[in-house]
């Protein structure tokens, strides 16, 4: 079996004073879709900002590509092929719909990764290029946000809280594109709070407690009973 593409070995973080991750062990494979649930405050979307820097970790308790990453700039981890589609998409307000998209482009990386392609994944980017990226529906906010993270050619995407304040039919337009985005080649994990989605995007899946792993299993065998003793501890 290869070497894990990202792997986290006893990965603790603090707020200040706060401690918010209590030793996570966890691990995603070239070409895997792996899901990660829990409650409100579980610890998932900090996680997902040690991973990128924007919260310090210990150098060896974050490797990637075999290379230890923890405690980096977030501009250098993302030069280096990690991605994130943030909680809320935070798009750039006073910019365009392709200037929004552009942005990701300053990693410089290269691939597969470019305008035209993003547009060929979300049609109705390449028809609303020109407006203002906060003119958007949620959806279509969501997609810029997807494509912005695209434009900068990572090797892995992190996605939190991709379905969160979007209507159902939009849900599953974003999640059918998935299947399609890790067919060129990335690797990928999404946080997500719809249980019944994760299970089905996914390969794995690991649930978070008060900043503790306390379910990690294949997305298919695992059962709700598993998850809802994981989820809520009981």
């Amino acid at each position: 079996m290869s070497a894990p593409l990202l792997q986290t070995h006893g990965l603790k973080s603090w707020y200040g004073d706060f401690q918010a991750l209590y030793g996570i062990d966890f691990e995603v494979r070239e070409g895997e879709m792996v899901a990660i649930i829990g409650a409100n405050g579980a610890g998932k979307s900090t996680f997902l900002k040690t991973l990128t820097g924007l919260l310090k970790a210990p150098a060896e308790a974050v490797r990637f590509e075999g290379r230890a990453i923890g405690g980096l700039p977030p501009g250098e981890i993302a030069r280096s092929g990690i991605a994130m589609v943030p909680e809320g998409r935070r798009l750039f307000p006073s910019l365009t719909v392709e200037e929004n998209l552009l942005m990701g482009a300053n990693t410089r990386r290269h691939g597969p990764w470019s305008l035209e392609r993003v547009f060929s994944l979300f049609p109705i980017l390449k028809e609303r290029r020109h407006h203002g990226g906060t003119e958007l529906s949620g959806g279509q906010q969501q997609m810029v946000a997807i494509g912005r993270a695209l434009m900068s050619n990572p090797r892995l995407l992190l996605c939190d809280e991709l379905s969160l304040g979007l209507a159902p039919i939009v849900i599953r337009e974003i999640y059918a594109a998935l299947p399609r985005i890790c067919a060129e080649g990335l690797t990928a994990v999404i946080v997500e709070q719809d249980v019944g989605m994760a299970q089905q995007a996914s390969q794995r899946l690991y649930c978070f407690q008060e900043g503790r792993v306390s379910l990690s299993a294949a997305s298919d065998a695992v059962t709700r009973d598993q998850i809802s003793q994981a989820y809520f501890g009981l």
